[in-house]
């Protein structure tokens, strides 16, 4: 059977992982398309993050330095809460180190700093959903209640399906039609001439009346979630959880204009400072400017010196 080594294997299952979510294709038909046997595809699954567990000797030049695995554990105790992968792709961006996904997962889990929430999880999802290949083609929208004073805030937000940017967002006192139309107005100012299909649930707000006329006259299709298959609007849905863990729950929000300024602070973090697991680890603001392919390279970059700075090192040694 041919080697394989841990780090293209665990590149591979991320790579059909990603495919699948963006496209029709299921992961039955991508392994056929790459010609691996599915029962191998799933034991590299349940192995990721792992060594192989074979007698050959693992050249030297391929260890990290120490200096590499000090930084790591450093990097990590200063970002607590960020998944291994994410903090991979942070320090790899940050400069700090160069390594793979599955060298950071051991390297913490020796030091016992691995979060018990990071497992490689099987994509559940439908694959009914055609996914946009450019921004501004799909807009999702939904509302999100904030607790406040021991009352609700409507967070309404509009984000990109494409890039997952939050391309506008209000803090409103009220989820009224005129609410969430003022809402999509806003957005569509900020990007003259873009007409993107408009994908919501199935809220009142949604299906008045009021609002079917509103999108008529800004020339807007709207497309509704079956009621059966909700996760089409997933993406806005997984966002408002996001900031509800990542900054509604780590905060009190004073009074109206605090409560709105945090909320847009962290917003422009999501855009253009966290990385998402989605997006090759990328920004949403590097899909939504088209900034994929100079980031994978100087990456790759990044990864090349480090090795070649590793067999130096380690031959010298």
């Amino acid at each position: 059977m041919l080697w394989v080594e841990p780090d293209i294997r665990d590149q591979v299952v991320e790579f059909v992982a990603f495919v699948s979510d963006k496209t029709n294709y299921s992961v039955k038909q991508l392994l056929c398309l790459i010609d691996i046997n599915s029962g191998k595809f799933y034991s590299w699954i349940d192995r990721k993050g792992l060594q192989n567990n074979h007698n050959a000797h693992i050249p030297k030049e391929n260890w990290l330095l120490c200096s590499e695995r000090e930084a790591i554990v450093k990097y990590a105790k200063s970002h607590s809460g960020e998944g291994y992968r994410r903090l991979t792709y942070m320090m790899l961006d940050d400069n700090i180190v160069a390594v793979s996904p599955s060298s950071t997962y051991r390297i913490l889990k020796a030091a016992g700093l691995l979060n018990h929430w990071n497992k490689v999880k099987t994509n559940s999802k439908g694959h009914g959903f055609d996914q946009p290949a450019k921004p501004h083609v799909h807009w999702h929208t939904d509302i999100k209640y904030v607790n406040f004073k021991g009352s609700f805030l409507f967070l309404i937000s509009v984000i990109d399906g494409y890039s997952r940017y939050i391309v506008h967002h209000e803090l409103r006192q009220n989820m009224q039609e005129f609410d969430v139309e003022i809402t999509v107005q806003r957005a569509l100012e900020k990007y003259p001439g873009v007409k993107p299909r408009l994908i919501t649930d199935n809220g009142s707000q949604y299906i008045s009346k009021d609002f079917a006329e509103y999108l008529k006259y800004v020339g807007l299709q709207h497309i509704r979630t079956s009621i059966a298959y909700p996760q089409s609007n997933g993406k806005v849905e997984r966002y408002h959880r996001t900031i509800h863990e990542e900054c509604l729950q780590k905060s009190s929000l004073v009074n109206l204009e605090d409560a709105r300024k945090q909320i847009a602070a962290y917003i422009v973090t999501y855009n253009t400072k966290r990385l998402h697991s989605s997006l090759f680890y990328l920004t949403p603001e590097d899909f939504l400017m088209n900034r994929i392919n100079e980031k994978l390279s100087d990456r790759k970059i990044k990864y090349d010196l480090a090795k070649k700075h590793r067999l130096e090192v380690n031959h010298a040694n």
